[in-house]
């Protein structure tokens, strides 16, 4: 049990990266940025920021995580808590809610990969914030807003780690756990572009073109994960590694 957790820990941690470089995230960094900060994009992008630039850039970094990790985490325990309720009645349907939990996560992976473009995954989501109220707590709200609005890019990813959580057992505790994993993953990205704001601004002028790849690999990622979770294959995997990589036991 503990080792299937690493894994799913991990595939959700990198989902939450995977979500930070999609096309609907990755080129609003340095507007949220100067939006929730309130600083400036040239006092943002200067190579050398002075100590009250960095610890603003920081505390409201932080912040705005806090406020988008708390949906995540929430929408996780609430799948958690759905799917042991669920599962707690029906006992023996645990396979089948398993395989359409598989299922689903591959068909969000067809759908991010460009294979087939589902209606119900397409569209403008975002929440809009005309203003920012002042100070951290707008900085929160921001947060949660950025979370509460789900764009065609980040919508999938999410889904599927929620899919996960809701067809793996753990209850509410695992749903937690995943989404924690979930928001870390695209948490620590955010707030280390924050910091090295100079460097990000040269390393996206270099990665934009290859974003379109990365949204391909991460919808194939998927639709493995939706198969491993059909045909059970989690316990084989973690089996394999532990038998090739002793020292993660």
């Amino acid at each position: 049990m503990e080792s299937g957790a690493n894994i799913t820990f991990w595939i959700a941690f990198s989902a939450g990266i995977l979500s930070f470089f999609s096309p609907c995230v990755l080129p609003l960094i340095p507007s949220y940025l100067t939006y929730i900060t309130g600083i400036s994009f040239g006092q943002l992008k200067d190579a050398n920021p002075g100590t009250k630039v960095r610890l603003a850039v920081v505390l409201h970094s932080l912040v705005f995580i806090a406020g988008f990790s708390l949906v995540f985490v929430t929408l996780g325990g609430l799948a958690g808590w759905a799917s042991h309720n669920f599962q707690g009645h029906l006992r023996e349907g645990l396979g089948i809610i398993q395989k359409v939990g598989g299922v689903l996560i591959f068909l969000f992976g067809v759908h991010l990969s460009g294979l087939f473009h589902f209606g119900v995954l397409l569209g403008e989501k975002r929440v809009h914030l005309q203003s920012k109220p002042s100070g951290f707590l707008g900085t929160l709200l921001v947060g949660i807003a950025f979370a509460a609005g789900w764009t065609p890019c980040i919508g999938p990813i999410l889904g599927a780690i929620l899919a996960l959580a809701a067809s793996t057992t753990g209850g509410v505790g695992n749903g937690i756990y995943l989404l924690s994993a979930y928001s870390a993953g695209l948490g620590i990205p955010f707030l280390v572009s924050g910091l090295l704001f100079h460097g990000f601004l040269s390393f996206f002028n270099r990665f934009k073109k290859h974003i379109r790849i990365m949204e391909i690999a991460t919808g194939v990622l998927l639709m493995l994960v939706g198969i491993m979770l059909f045909f059970n294959l989690f316990s084989y995997l973690t089996g394999y590694l532990y038998r090739w990589l002793p020292m993660l036991g």
